[in-house]
């Protein structure tokens, strides 16, 4: 069981958009991050996508964010790196962290492909899908590389530098913490390697404690083969969850709200609770008795601001 648990809650960057307005609420993801902040939360997160999941681009939102917070921490979750050049992606991430004087996580992963929308967004990045993840690792490789002032060589199968010096340096040392997804659904290990030999921590999703526990358990192993300190690597969680006293209630909102957000039914029983808050904080003590040092909360809601509320006084309060 982890001793400190910290909590992130998500911001609606793709949910205004799900409203069909031409001009899209941004105000309200600024104005949640900043009633975040107040309410004790330790962390504010925004998702990523191109086109098939349309949302606001993350990086600048965050920036927008540091300059509306001053505490809370900014996180992606997570960013497909591989629709980005890694040396602008580092000198954006450096650049968020000097805005908000050391307080961004850099949270990566692969992504998917599997609805038709997320095959045209590789497409439309100019990325052959099946590079996705040998990219996503040489970017890892090379963020960590930045890091370090001076100049940088990297050759890789897909990305050169030579004497390469980039500037800003980020204010964290010995970096800007670079976050890995993973989960044992993949079903393979090449994710669990790659976060081992780059990530400073992982972020998993709808895997079960149980599951949770079995990914920072291999990540941990393999961070040991690699030489490294097995703890130095922070353990995160990703739930979805709808506050609601009323089960049904919460079901059918959650259910409606997702299936505009993703287009599909996938996400069986995965996700959840949608119920009352004892359950939800009894879901989120499971995830820490299984490792999490982070637990991160999406509403699935297009009340994210009741979510927040019933958030800070049914969950937070009690965690605390």
């Amino acid at each position: 069981m982890a001793d400190k648990l910290n909590i992130g809650v998500v911001l609606p960057t793709r949910g205004i958009l799900l409203s069909g307005d031409v001009t899209p609420d941004t105000e309200l993801v600024l104005s949640l991050a900043e009633r975040a902040e107040a309410i004790g939360c330790d962390s504010v997160w925004v998702g990523d996508s191109l086109t098939a999941k349309p949302r606001l681009e993350p990086l600048a939102t965050l920036a927008a964010i540091a300059a509306r917070t001053k505490r809370v921490r900014l996180g992606t979750s997570v960013l497909l790196a591989a629709l980005r050049n890694p040396v602008l992606l580092a000198q954006m991430s450096h650049t968020i962290d000097q805005l908000s004087h050391g307080r961004l996580t850099l949270a990566i992963g692969v992504g998917g492909t599997f609805t038709e929308g997320q095959r045209r967004e590789w497409n439309a990045a100019g990325v052959p899908a099946a590079e996705r993840g040998a990219r996503t690792g040489e970017i890892a490789s090379m963020l960590r590389a930045f890091r370090k002032p001076g100049p940088v060589d990297f050759s890789g199968r897909f990305y050169k530098t030579e004497q390469l010096t980039l500037q800003p340096q980020p204010v964290q040392q010995p970096g800007v913490p670079l976050w890995l997804a993973c989960h044992a659904r993949t079903g393979n290990d090449r994710q669990y390697r790659r976060a081992a030999r780059f990530g400073d921590g992982i972020m998993d999703i709808t895997d079960s404690p149980a599951e949770f526990m079995q990914v920072i358990q291999k990540i941990r192993a393999f961070a040991k083969e690699d030489g490294r300190k097995p703890e130095e690597i922070h353990a995160s969680y990703y739930m979805t969850v709808n506050l609601n006293e009323n089960d049904t209630h919460a079901t059918e909102e959650a259910d409606t709200f997702l299936m505009k957000y993703y287009g599909v039914r996938h996400w069986g029983n995965s996700w959840g609770p949608f119920s009352n808050a004892r359950r939800i904080v009894d879901r989120i003590k499971a995830y820490q008795d299984a490792g999490a040092q982070t637990v991160i909360v999406r509403f699935a809601s297009f009340e994210q601001k009741a979510q927040l509320e019933r958030f800070a006084d049914g969950v937070l309060a009690r965690l605390r």
